[in-house]
């Protein structure tokens, strides 16, 4: 006779794995004080890892400002999270990107405590989003402005490569914000 225990109780594993959202974790802003992520709670958000010094600075802040100015008062948000892990182009602290970002650009996202988004010291919610949606050949983040779409309910519904223009979400972030279900 079979043993299905051993099945079952793996099939309860994923089951509590996929009902898990965002709004389980708590991250450090830039002042290193815990936020909750049900903070986003019915909001739709852009998780993006980002960087000062990457030749994917400019074009990523100016899009990421403008999606945040056309789409805030309808629900979107993005969450920037600094990460030095890719050709140490994020050395600054968390003050000076924010100076830097609101400068440059006259942008002042929503900034996070710099990270680690790949190894043994990942963020917790960054190794969330990687389980939640995978990449392309490997897991791992492979490079700054990686970008991860939340849908209202907390749920990580895709994944962009470092070089998807944040305009190039444009309609599947209109799709959320409407209500709709993510697109496969």
């Amino acid at each position: 006779m079979l043993n299905y225990i051993p099945l079952l109780l793996a099939l309860a594993r994923l089951t509590v794995a996929s009902e898990r959202t965002i709004y389980d974790f708590t991250v450090k802003d830039a002042a290193g004080k815990p936020v909750s992520m049900s903070e986003y709670k019915g909001r739709v958000l852009l998780i993006v890892n980002v960087a000062s010094q990457c030749g994917l600075t400019d074009s990523n802040y100016k899009q990421l400002k403008v999606l945040e100015d056309d789409y805030g008062k309808e629900g979107f948000a993005v969450a920037a999270f600094p990460c030095n892990q890719f050709g140490y182009q994020e050395p600054s602290s968390e003050a000076d990107i924010k100076t830097f970002v609101r400068e440059r650009f006259e942008y002042t996202p929503r900034l996070f405590a710099k990270i680690n988004v790949n190894g043994d010291d990942a963020d917790p919610l960054w190794k969330f989003l990687k389980e939640e949606q995978a990449g392309t050949l490997l897991d791992a983040i492979k490079w700054n402005f990686t970008k991860f779409l939340v849908d209202r309910r907390g749920r990580v519904v895709a994944r962009f490569s470092p070089t998807t223009e944040p305009f190039e979400i444009r309609a599947e972030i209109e799709n959320l914000l409407r209500g709709g279900e993510p697109r496969q």
